[in-house]
């Protein structure tokens, strides 16, 4: 397989993706990340984008997720949100773990609000539902389905008993 290839393949499966816990607030629009490539100041920033950024990604499909390299002597994380505020934090010397948590406190979703949007996702009036607790009892109901076998009988090639359809 060749998405199998390169460091930590395992950043580009289905199940590592859905396992990111940061999933950003609504309002934001740009997420920025700046960082260095050397000192060890910027380990954590560095770990943090290798690991969690395509988590973040994958779970913000709305939001612009930019990396910006060796510009600044500190690394930062950048929130712009769509009435044009900003959050500035600081993720100089700390780890990816504190880095991660740091900012689901912040400018992540609670748990509770997530909960919600999954039960609310879940498509419960959908036409094609059937059955008890959905909006149509019996299929037949639906508009081009055979009727009930009790209101309408079907005819006799359709009940299985019958091998001559003249009878």
């Amino acid at each position: 397989m060749p998405f199998m290839k390169g460091r930590a393949p395992i950043r580009r499966t289905l199940n590592y993706l859905n396992a990111g816990r940061l999933v950003l607030k609504d309002k934001i629009k740009i997420f920025s990340v700046a960082y260095n490539i050397t000192g060890n100041n910027n380990m954590g920033a560095k770990e943090f984008i290798f690991w969690h950024l395509p988590q973040i990604q994958y779970k913000n499909p709305d939001v612009q997720v930019v990396t910006l390299k060796n510009i600044t002597p500190s690394p930062f994380v950048k929130c712009y949100f769509e009435d044009g505020r900003k959050i500035l934090v600081d993720v100089d010397n700390k780890s990816k773990e504190e880095i991660l948590e740091h900012l689901i406190s912040i400018v992540g979703k609670s748990k509770d609000v997530l909960d919600l949007e999954a039960i609310t996702a879940e498509k419960k009036d959908n036409p094609a539902n059937f059955g008890i607790g959905c909006e149509r009892p019996c299929i037949c109901e639906i508009y081009g389905q055979v009727p009930c076998p009790g209101v309408v009988p079907l005819p006799k090639f359709m009940r299985g008993k019958f091998k001559n359809p003249n009878n």
